[in-house]
């Protein structure tokens, strides 16, 4: 695969073919001493080719040296950064891909590759693209002149590839068919009947040196190495993340950064361009078998060899059959069970999911997954805003939401509520609101306001403040509250804000003993006394 992909990839990113397989080489090797993740292929990827040339297509024409000088040295300075971010522990960024966005993202971008490789299975010159509208547009302009023969070159190879997985596990499959192909391309002349082939590939390993720069490129292309770098890591870990989940290993982020820029500074110096981890040979990483980064080393071992060797022998390659490899491999991304589970669990996050999915194949890669990143960062805030909260009331000796258990007991002069999650500036308003709210519905008997408090697990200085407000609004209409449960954070932070010296409040293991101690006479304001006390010798626990 690397072979041919390599050689496009280049072409998309404006530089001679070599490059490409260049770019396959030493960013892989280097990727399997240092990176974490035991099935991620390093080395050129569309996406990353199609950035490179669009940084670079009003600096320098295509295809000349100082275009190439500027692609190397471009994967410097994406290395430099990818490599800064790993230092200083920006791997955090992976945490806001959430299992929606992943999924969603991963298989949209499966679907892309898939019908990216649709032309070179029936035949067919189409432009590449990232957008599926454009790319099934290109796939129906040139369907009416289909090379039969290299359709069914393809339609056989799938037809082994999946025939082999399925009676034959343990048989290398890809390796079985690509090398097959090659023995029946070369003896039955399938090149001179109009079946694509790999064709001639230059030979040689690249050579060693700096790409030469000036104070002013750098400048010039901090935009775009930025651009890439975050591009590329979001790339490289999307599909990382996706298949650890399938083979229960941990993928360290930050070494991952620092790893993916080593990999791009190294790679720079023996002539590879920006290079990330790719999807659909990640994919046939994995369904080969592949389970240590010696994967990597063979498959660039293979490239050298090619590069110096091996160059007839994959000349007679079709076209249609590495076609056929990676449609197969890519169709185990599509990933159909968990949206089908999610909708049942979380709709609006399969709503995340669903818009993450259609921008990435609509859009580009890059958008879907930011606006996946967006949108599962606001559903988050919202949640945070408006946590969950209920009216408990006793059922058989233990308090439970009322909406959910019709059969619980409620006092008329108690109410006895719960907040789940913590209070801050965020939602301070909500809880104000809904606070007010079950306290005006429960009218004129109410004397006692118990909340539940061990769900919440702080309490910032806004929240304080409007808990504040509350009590003051509360004790002016003869109200008293209690905090069951409050943790030792949140009784500390009131103590230290002067609730306890105020007044108003009172503190109690649980809600059973609010309750008990609100029915014994004049104990409210004895056993607030008591807590102040305990919190000015103590400071609480």
């Amino acid at each position: 695969m690397l072979v041919p992909q390599g050689m496009a990839y280049a072409m998309i990113a404006g530089l001679p073919v070599v490059y490409g397989l260049y770019a396959a080489l030493v960013p892989q090797i280097v990727y399997g001493f240092f990176g974490t993740s035991r099935h991620l292929a390093v080395g050129p990827v569309a996406m990353d080719s199609l950035l490179v040339a669009a940084g670079l297509g009003g600096l320098a024409l295509a295809g000349t040296d100082r275009y190439i000088e500027l692609a190397l040295l471009l994967s410097v300075m994406m290395g430099l950064t990818q490599w800064a971010m790993g230092m200083l522990r920006m791997g955090f960024l992976v945490q806001f891909l959430s299992r929606p966005v992943i999924s969603g993202f991963t298989s949209a971008a499966a679907i892309l590759i898939g019908l990216n490789q649709l032309p070179h299975l029936a035949g067919v010159a189409c432009e590449r693209s990232n957008q599926v509208h454009v790319v099934l547009g290109h796939i129906m302009e040139a369907a009416a002149s289909t090379h039969g023969l290299t359709l069914g070159v393809g339609i056989g190879a799938i037809g082994i590839l999946t025939g082999l997985k399925v009676w034959g596990p343990k048989v290398p499959a890809a390796l079985t068919v690509v090398l097959g192909s090659v023995a029946v391309s070369w003896g039955m002349g399938l090149e001179a009947q109009g079946v694509q082939v790999v064709g001639h590939i230059p030979r040689g390993l690249p050579v060693a040196g700096l790409p030469s720069w000036e104070l002013s490129d750098v400048q010039t292309l901090l935009p775009v190495a930025l651009t890439l770098a975050l591009v590329a890591f979001m790339e490289a870990i999307s599909v990382a993340k996706a298949v650890e989940e399938r083979h229960d290993y941990d993928v360290d982020a930050n070494q991952e950064l620092k790893a993916l820029g080593m990999a791009n500074v190294l790679g720079a110096l023996f002539q590879s361009y920006p290079t990330t981890g790719g999807f659909s040979r990640t994919a046939v990483t994995e369904q080969s078998g592949g389970k240590t980064p010696v994967t990597a080393w063979v498959a660039a071992a293979v490239v050298a060899l090619t590069l110096v060797l091996l160059t007839p022998l994959f000349h007679h390659l079709p076209n249609a059959v590495l076609a056929a490899v990676v449609l197969v491999a890519v169709v185990g991304l599509v990933d159909m069970r968990f949206p089908r589970k999610l909708w049942n669990q979380d709709k609006w996050e399969t709503g995340v999911l669903a818009i993450t999915f259609l921008v990435t194949l609509f859009v580009s890669l890059p958008t879907g997954i930011g606006v996946g990143v967006s949108l599962a960062l606001a559903l988050w805030i919202r949640q945070m805003m408006t946590p969950h909260h209920a009216v408990l009331g006793n059922v058989h000796g233990v308090h439970r939401n009322v909406a959910r258990f019709q059969e619980a007991v409620v006092l008329p002069e108690v109410l006895v509520v719960r907040y789940d999650g913590a209070l801050t500036f965020a939602n301070q308003s909500h809880f104000k609101r809904t606070l007010q709210d079950w306290v005006t519905r429960k009218g004129d008997p109410l004397e006692l306001i118990v909340i539940q408090a061990d769900t919440i697990s702080h309490i910032d200085a806004s929240a304080r403040a409007t808990f504040r407000n509350l009590l003051q609004e509360w004790r002016a209409a003869g109200l008293e509250v209690c905090l069951a449960g409050a943790i030792g954070p949140v009784r500390d932070s009131l103590a230290s804000d002067g609730f306890l010296d105020e007044g108003g409040v009172t503190f109690q293991l649980n809600v059973d003993d609010a309750l008990a101690e609100f029915e014994r006479p004049g104990s409210v304001s004895q056993r607030n006394q008591a807590m102040a006390q305990q919190h000015s010798s103590s400071g609480g626990s």
